[in-house]
Protein backbone atom coordinates (compact mmCIF):
# COMPACT_ATOMS: atom_id res chain seq x y z
CA UNK A 1 0.00 0.00 0.00
CA UNK A 2 1.34 3.44 -0.96
CA UNK A 3 0.95 6.15 1.67
CA UNK A 4 -0.07 9.67 0.67
CA UNK A 5 0.36 12.42 3.27
CA UNK A 6 -1.45 15.74 3.37
CA UNK A 7 -1.30 18.87 5.50
CA UNK A 8 -4.24 20.78 6.93
CA UNK A 9 -2.22 24.01 7.07
CA UNK A 10 -3.94 26.53 9.33
CA UNK A 11 -3.54 30.30 9.37
CA UNK A 12 -5.14 31.39 12.65
CA UNK A 13 -5.65 35.09 11.81
CA UNK A 14 -7.96 36.91 11.52
CA UNK A 15 -10.12 33.78 11.79
CA UNK A 16 -8.74 30.23 11.49
CA UNK A 17 -8.49 29.16 7.85
CA UNK A 18 -7.11 26.07 6.15
CA UNK A 19 -5.16 26.07 2.88
CA UNK A 20 -6.79 24.24 -0.04
CA UNK A 21 -5.07 23.54 -3.35
CA UNK A 22 -6.78 23.19 -6.73
CA UNK A 23 -5.49 20.42 -8.99
CA UNK A 24 -4.35 21.47 -12.45
CA UNK A 25 -3.71 17.91 -13.65
CA UNK A 26 -4.35 15.13 -14.52
CA UNK A 27 -7.39 16.00 -16.58
CA UNK A 28 -9.70 13.72 -14.56
CA UNK A 29 -8.86 15.65 -11.35
CA UNK A 30 -8.25 19.15 -12.74
CA UNK A 31 -10.32 21.84 -11.06
CA UNK A 32 -10.98 19.79 -7.90
CA UNK A 33 -9.58 20.72 -4.50
CA UNK A 34 -7.36 18.90 -2.02
CA UNK A 35 -5.12 19.46 0.95
CA UNK A 36 -1.49 19.82 -0.18
CA UNK A 37 0.82 16.83 0.12
CA UNK A 38 1.97 13.78 -1.79
CA UNK A 39 3.43 10.30 -1.76
CA UNK A 40 5.83 9.02 0.87
CA UNK A 41 9.04 7.91 -0.84
CA UNK A 42 10.75 4.60 0.06
CA UNK A 43 12.80 4.98 3.25
CA UNK A 44 11.07 8.27 4.16
CA UNK A 45 8.85 8.67 7.22
CA UNK A 46 5.44 10.31 6.92
CA UNK A 47 6.31 13.62 8.58
CA UNK A 48 9.54 14.05 6.57
CA UNK A 49 7.54 13.38 3.38
CA UNK A 50 4.92 15.94 4.37
CA UNK A 51 7.55 18.61 5.04
CA UNK A 52 9.27 17.81 1.72
CA UNK A 53 6.02 17.86 -0.26
CA UNK A 54 4.96 21.25 1.17
CA UNK A 55 8.39 22.69 0.38
CA UNK A 56 8.21 21.35 -3.21
CA UNK A 57 4.52 22.14 -3.90
CA UNK A 58 4.12 25.40 -1.98
CA UNK A 59 7.60 26.76 -1.26
CA UNK A 60 6.98 26.78 2.51
CA UNK A 61 8.42 25.12 5.57
CA UNK A 62 5.79 23.74 7.90
CA UNK A 63 5.60 22.74 11.54
CA UNK A 64 3.64 19.49 11.73
CA UNK A 65 1.14 18.97 14.54
CA UNK A 66 -1.27 16.17 15.44
CA UNK A 67 -2.80 13.65 13.07
CA UNK A 68 -6.26 14.53 11.78
CA UNK A 69 -8.24 11.29 12.06
CA UNK A 70 -7.45 7.81 10.79
CA UNK A 71 -6.16 6.66 7.41
CA UNK A 72 -8.56 7.30 4.52
CA UNK A 73 -8.76 5.69 1.08
CA UNK A 74 -7.02 7.87 -1.51
CA UNK A 75 -8.10 8.51 -5.12
CA UNK A 76 -6.21 5.36 -6.22
CA UNK A 77 -7.38 2.26 -4.31
CA UNK A 78 -3.74 1.14 -3.85
CA UNK A 79 -3.08 4.25 -1.73
CA UNK A 80 -4.08 5.42 1.74
CA UNK A 81 -4.27 9.06 2.86
CA UNK A 82 -2.89 10.34 6.19
CA UNK A 83 -3.50 13.94 7.23
CA UNK A 84 -1.81 16.15 9.83
CA UNK A 85 -2.56 19.61 11.19
CA UNK A 86 0.26 22.04 10.35
CA UNK A 87 1.30 25.68 10.44
CA UNK A 88 3.65 27.60 8.17
CA UNK A 89 7.01 28.11 9.87
CA UNK A 90 8.50 30.13 7.00
CA UNK A 91 7.66 31.21 3.49
CA UNK A 92 4.53 32.35 1.67
CA UNK A 93 2.56 29.59 -0.09
CA UNK A 94 2.67 29.71 -3.88
CA UNK A 95 0.92 27.29 -6.27
CA UNK A 96 4.01 25.65 -7.79
CA UNK A 97 2.18 22.45 -8.76
CA UNK A 98 -1.45 23.52 -8.42
CA UNK A 99 -3.73 25.77 -10.46
CA UNK A 100 -4.71 27.87 -7.44
CA UNK A 101 -4.49 28.07 -3.65
CA UNK A 102 -7.25 29.31 -1.40
CA UNK A 103 -7.59 29.90 2.35
CA UNK A 104 -10.95 28.59 3.59
CA UNK A 105 -12.65 29.41 6.89
CA UNK A 106 -14.90 26.81 8.55
CA UNK A 107 -18.01 28.22 6.86
CA UNK A 108 -16.33 28.17 3.40
CA UNK A 109 -15.27 24.51 3.29
CA UNK A 110 -18.31 23.55 1.20
CA UNK A 111 -17.55 26.30 -1.35
CA UNK A 112 -15.04 24.17 -3.27
CA UNK A 113 -15.34 20.85 -5.14
CA UNK A 114 -13.14 18.55 -3.02
CA UNK A 115 -11.56 15.40 -4.41
CA UNK A 116 -13.41 12.29 -3.21
CA UNK A 117 -10.48 11.35 -0.94
CA UNK A 118 -10.54 14.77 0.75
CA UNK A 119 -14.33 15.17 1.01
CA UNK A 120 -14.56 13.11 4.28
CA UNK A 121 -12.16 15.63 5.86
CA UNK A 122 -14.60 18.55 5.63
CA UNK A 123 -16.44 17.75 8.88
CA UNK A 124 -13.30 17.23 11.04
CA UNK A 125 -11.64 20.26 9.39
CA UNK A 126 -14.67 22.41 10.23
CA UNK A 127 -14.68 21.18 13.84
CA UNK A 128 -10.94 21.76 14.15
CA UNK A 129 -11.14 25.30 12.77
CA UNK A 130 -14.02 26.15 15.12
CA UNK A 131 -12.05 24.78 18.10
CA UNK A 132 -9.00 26.76 16.94
CA UNK A 133 -10.84 30.00 17.75
CA UNK A 134 -11.10 29.10 21.43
Amino acid sequence: MITVVAAAIVDPRPVPRVLAAQRGYPAALAGRWELPGGKVEPGEDDVAALIRECREELGVTIDVGDRLGADLPAVDPSMSLRVWWARIASGEPRPREHAELRWLAADELDDVDWLPADRPLVVPLRAGLVDWRR
